[in-house]
């Protein structure tokens, strides 16, 4: 098979890709994904939903047997998206771009025209804001953005977020309005229906499906770039059945996402010299940046109970329905460097829905982990050490932020209405509880019966079988617990990203320009989270698109 373009990932960027390049008719385009395609009205509900969390419990929606370490303690499942439309088709909807700093950062470390007032115009591209219009607002691109409004607010949101307003937080009205401290009703991607949008639907439209220049592979997982004296020349691609196909392109973009694109590259002879001798792979391109430079934010939560008064009403809502930034104040950190979700429940299941949160993630981090190969088998998934907390400010701040949750959980019009606050993360213990079957199942209905009617011992029973004995006043009173706590249970938020950063061809940690050519090879690009210098204060999905859109008018000019 021929083409002018192989994208490789149908991921959020992949897709995004894929849509516009075919924009041009002369060219040819054909996008690989290793996971299934999904359509309406054969759209699976769990995809479909605005809560988020349940496309995680279907095996065939995420890479079997990734695994990542974040800070102590052993390697942790690490869900990362292997279905069409990527981790816009399984993670949280939420629709924010960070801060203007953010993208001036970029170009300062070297992405040049990366800075804020270049990417505005593509965030606007994308989206179709519901809410505001002006100069920071889209009003015709695919995706729809929206807040909840005051009925869709579970009363636990509401309560926390009038309790912050009164508390010397204000409450504002635009995530995505003016960067500024304050409290706002989460900005969230989701359709007129209130249905989840994928950039696998929302770009990749029955009519831009129907082009005759772009062709869809699903169920199909890169396995070798080919290569001949620097020049990419396609890939060799494997079928569900096995069966390899090898595809010939003018130019191969990976959108693989910040773990499987550096992966490939490795497998590639792309990557650090002397680490892929040790492999057994021939270097082709010695870069040491790639699959260096690993970000996440990292995270910490606080849990209280919530008696049936302060329930979500809509079990379908999402559940990110309010959210907090704020400046940590800590030396060397820049304004709303913290973000804290205001959770109306921790769960698609029945003790989800008696726990209200807020799930703290540091905005801005600083701490940096690296994606390594264990084995050139492309069977073999690659080593992931987010290496989370090495940098003293994001342990400083994720300490503070147990005290900043505790400080706003124990307001009045909180305690007066909730149970007992206690801390919590996503750890492997709390996944567990989400499992399908009917044993999990019966064991969530005991304890969720045991909660509403604990009475005075709900405290006891939420430490004895939640926090294993860990209570948040004897967190708060000693110091060296606080942060062994945090150390052993800081999580993730999925938003991994910069392990092929852009930058100069003259900076050894860069791995591609500023158009995602990826330096001393011809023919190869990188699209995707991966490209990112630094992390954006944002959940990274929205960053991701905007890069997609951007590039692809890079590439567009290129090759007409």
């Amino acid at each position: 098979m021929q083409t002018d373009i192989l994208i490789l990932g149908g991921g959020s960027a992949g897709c995004v890709l894929a849509a516009r390049l075919s924009e041009i008719p002369a060219l040819q385009v054909v996008l690989v994904e290793a996971g299934r395609d999904i359509l309406p009205p054969a759209l699976p509900s769990e995809i479909a939903s605005r809560y988020p969390g349940r496309a995680y419990l279907d095996p065939r929606n995420i890479w079997q047997g990734l695994r990542a370490t974040y800070g102590k303690g052993p390697a942790r499942r690490y869900e990362q998206a292997r279905v069409m439309g990527g981790g816009s088709a399984i993670n949280a909807l939420m629709s924010n771009r960070g801060a203007p700093a953010d993208y001036d950062e970029w170009a300062a470390l070297g992405a040049e025209g990366w800075d804020w007032d270049h990417v505005l115009p593509y965030f606007r591209k994308l989206e179709h804001d519901r809410d505001f219009a002006g100069p920071l607002h889209g009003d015709d691109g695919p995706l729809k953005i929206r807040r909840p409004d005051h009925a869709a607010l579970s009363p636990f949101v509401a309560q926390v977020m009038a309790s912050l307003d009164a508390q010397g937080h204000p409450v504002r009205p635009d995530q995505n309005g003016a960067w500024q401290d304050g409290v706002f009703r989460g900005a969230v991607g989701q359709s007129d229906i209130g249905q989840r949008q994928p950039t696998s639907l929302t770009w990749l439209t029955p009519e831009v499906r129907a082009r005759p220049n772009l062709r869809i592979l699903s169920d199909h997982q890169a396995m070798r770039l080919l290569i001949e004296n620097r020049q990419v020349s396609g890939a060799e691609v494997a079928s569900a059945s096995g069966a390899v196909l090898r595809i010939q392109a003018r130019r191969t973009v990976l959108s693989l996402g910040a773990i499987h694109s550096p992966a490939m590259l490795l497998r590639s002879g792309i990557g650090p010299a002397a680490e892929l001798r040790g492999l057994g792979i021939s270097p082709v391109a010695d870069l040491r940046g790639v699959g260096a430079n690993l970000m996440e934010h990292p995270s910490i939560a606080l849990g209280t109970y919530l008696p049936p008064a302060m329930r979500v009403r809509d079990p379908d809502e999402h559940h990110e329905q309010g959210v907090w930034r704020y400046s940590s104040g800590v030396a060397g950190t820049p304004p709303g460097d913290m973000h804290g979700a205001i959770l109306s429940r921790s769960g698609w299941h029945s003790v989800g829905a008696r726990i209200g949160s807020i799930f703290f993630w540091v905005n801005k981090s600083y701490s940096r982990g690296r994606v390594r190969l264990v084995s050139a088998d492309t069977a073999t998934g690659p080593e992931v050490d987010f290496n989370m907390l090495s940098d003293p400010r994001d342990l400083e701040r994720l300490k503070g932020a147990v005290r900043m949750g505790a400080w706003a959980l124990a307001a009045p019009g909180v305690t007066a209405t909730c149970g007992p606050v206690f801390p919590t993360s996503y750890t492997p213990r709390v996944a567990r509880i989400a499992a399908l079957g009917r044993w999990n199942a019966v064991q969530r209905g005991v304890f969720s019966a045991l909660l509403d009617c604990a009475g005075p011992l709900r405290q006891a029973l939420i430490h004895g079988l939640v926090t294993q004995g860990v209570t948040l006043k004897a967190l708060l009173s000693d110091e060296k617990m606080l942060e062994d706590f945090v150390r052993a249970n800081v999580g993730g938020t999925w938003h991994a990203s910069g392990t092929c950063r852009m930058g100069a061809a003259g900076d050894p940690d860069a791995v591609t320009g500023s158009d995602g050519a990826v330096h001393g090879m011809r023919g190869l690009h990188v699209v995707d989270a991966s490209l990112m210098p630094s992390i954006p204060c944002a959940n990274t999905n929205i960053p991701t698109i905007m890069l997609a859109e951007r590039i692809a008018d890079k590439l567009k000019a290129a090759m007409r």
